[in-house]
């Protein structure tokens, strides 16, 4: 088996980081399921756990000066999540640029039988929180992440991969707001 190949093999071996929620009240929206914004926020909570356990705290990054950023979330609902019983979200490293500046993520929701409840698809950058601007990761931290479980489709992203969609700002004159 050639380096490449041993190397994608092992890392499908390694774990799967996976964070575990309660559905408190406070999650629910007006429909009694869970709310998006909690989706997004036990999703934003998995990433920062990831994190902050793989060398990713804050004296870290203020050493650094860097900060992670999201340029979009996608989120995909297969199945309704109720308050009662804790859902379990996945976090699986879907895409990384050569020098680390672009990551994309895969997150999905599961519930205590292995149920894929929800998924969605994130993608951010590192950036310097003087200069405003995007950069790439310090070759240790790049590989603490690297050493996250990669996806089936795992790809080495381009800059060109965080414009797929094409989405640009569109100004409007003030007298419209």
């Amino acid at each position: 088996m050639c380096a490449f190949k041993l190397c994608v093999f092992l890392r499908k071996l390694s774990y799967m980081y996976v964070k575990e929620f309660d559905i408190r009240w406070s999650d629910l929206d007006a429909n009694r399921h869970l709310a998006n914004s909690a989706y997004v926020n036990f999703m934003s909570h998995t990433r920062m756990a990831f994190f902050m356990d793989n060398g990713f705290g804050q004296r870290e990054l203020e050493a650094h000066n860097i900060g992670p950023v999201a340029f979009y979330e996608h989120i995909y609902y297969f199945q309704e999540i109720f308050v009662g019983k804790p859902v379990k979200v996945s976090l699986q490293l879907k895409g990384l640029s050569k020098d680390g500046m672009y990551f994309e993520f895969i997150h999905n929701f599961y519930d205590d039988k292995g149920r894929n409840l929800a998924s969605c698809e994130m993608m951010g950058g590192w950036i310097d929180l003087k200069e405003r601007k995007l950069v790439k990761l310090p070759s240790d931290l790049f590989k603490n992440l690297n050493n996250l479980t990669h996806t089936e489709d795992f790809k080495v992203l381009t800059k060109e991969d965080s414009r797929k969609f094409g989405k640009r700002p569109k100004d409007v004159e003030v007298s419209f707001l």
